[in-house]
């Protein structure tokens, strides 16, 4: 690792809420036309699921500010029916949103190949970084990397100052990293999460549409979505000006809600096709046997239950979008840490109360 990684791991410590600030960022626009969810005339009370400590009945509210959530939110049928903040967080509000992010580059994959930009997932890494044609690089396919199988050798510590996790996210020379990674396994053969198949991932949609995927996002997502709010996206240096796509991309707590939105929609908003259909049925089904660390099913980048039902995006610190299909719904829960909650199970519990 060299020393500025180092020191800024030790300066700065774990990741945080606030390193947004931090590093430097591309500026994501918002269209000229907003879509503004409903609020509900009837907002919901709820209670802490059974399965949870709640210390004597403990308020809902009580639990979550507890548990270092800093939103929580759920929006049915297109309404508000829950909307609260902490720690002096507002709507307003631009939050980081860590691997969330990487749901982001797994969508705008899809719409490339729903443009002809990308053939098919089956094209191989090299067919668009030909400096990456070494070491059996031109074997590992972008199916290979949404569905972290590659083989690509990396440690995703991030309490490791020297793994290459800290590396990638506390570093200044993006390329440089990818271009020094290694083969440990030939593709396919297992599920191992990694941010370096992210992060060439989205070198992949940068040489085939000719665009930084800030701009892409942009023109494909952000604007055709009604985002309310302006976003940023960060990068590992002014000098490099690599954007970190494994994550960082920040918005606020709606806007990421409009995202699941249209997942939950089937990729169509307001008439518009704006995710091929197939490419959202595919990404929200278990297709092969890739399991997280806490053992949901990994799909396209995001983690599904109930072959479908349900799926969520997740990042660090407790950042989840949660969706749910048969009753509508999307839950987004943001946080300053996890604090010994699986985010996933207690939203699902939630929908089942709702």
């Amino acid at each position: 690792m060299e020393p500025i990684h180092l020191s800024r791991f030790i300066f700065w410590n774990f990741a945080g809420v606030d390193d947004l600030w931090r590093f430097p960022y591309h500026r994501i626009e918002k269209g000229t036309a907003s879509f503004h969810f409903k609020d509900s005339p009837q907002p919901v009370h709820l209670s802490v699921p059974d399965s949870y400590p709640t210390r004597d009945g403990m308020p809902f509210e009580k639990f979550l500010q507890n548990h270092k959530t800093t939103c929580f939110l759920i929006i049915r049928d297109d309404s508000i029916i829950y909307e609260k903040y902490f720690y002096g967080y507002t709507a307003e509000t631009i939050f980081p949103s860590f691997s969330v992010t990487k749901t982001f580059v797994s969508a705008l994959t899809g719409i490339a190949i729903g443009e002809g930009i990308i053939k098919s997932t089956d094209q191989k890494v090299t067919d668009f970084l030909p400096w990456m044609k070494r070491d059996g690089f031109q074997h590992i396919s972008i199916e290979h990397l949404l569905n972290m199988r590659s083989g690509i050798r990396f440690n995703e510590s991030y309490s490791n100052p020297f793994g290459d996790a800290a590396q990638f996210y506390y570093g200044t020379n993006l390329r440089k990293y990818v271009r020094h990674l290694k083969i440990k396994e030939p593709p396919g053969l297992r599920y191992h999460y990694n941010s370096a198949n992210q992060q060439i991932l989205g070198y992949i949609l940068e040489a085939a549409t000719g665009k930084r995927i800030s701009k892409y996002l942009e023109e494909k997502l952000w604007k055709p979505l009604g985002m309310e709010q302006n976003a940023t996206w960060n990068t590992d240096s002014e000098k490099h000006d690599d954007i970190k796509m494994f994550g960082c991309l920040n918005a606020t707590p709606r806007d990421f809600a409009r995202f699941g939105r249209l997942y939950l929609k089937n990729g169509l908003w307001n008439g518009k096709q704006i995710i091929p259909q197939e490419w959202i049925i595919r990404s929200t089904r278990v297709i092969n046997d890739s399991l997280d660390g806490d053992g949901y099913p990994f799909t396209y980048n995001w983690r599904v239950l109930d072959d479908g039902a349900s799926f969520f995006a997740k990042g660090m610190l407790g950042q989840y979008i949660f969706v749910n299909r048969p009753k509508n719904l999307i839950l987004l829960r943001f946080g300053k840490a996890y604090s010994g909650i699986d985010w996933a199970n207690f939203c699902n519990r939630l929908t089942e109360m709702l």
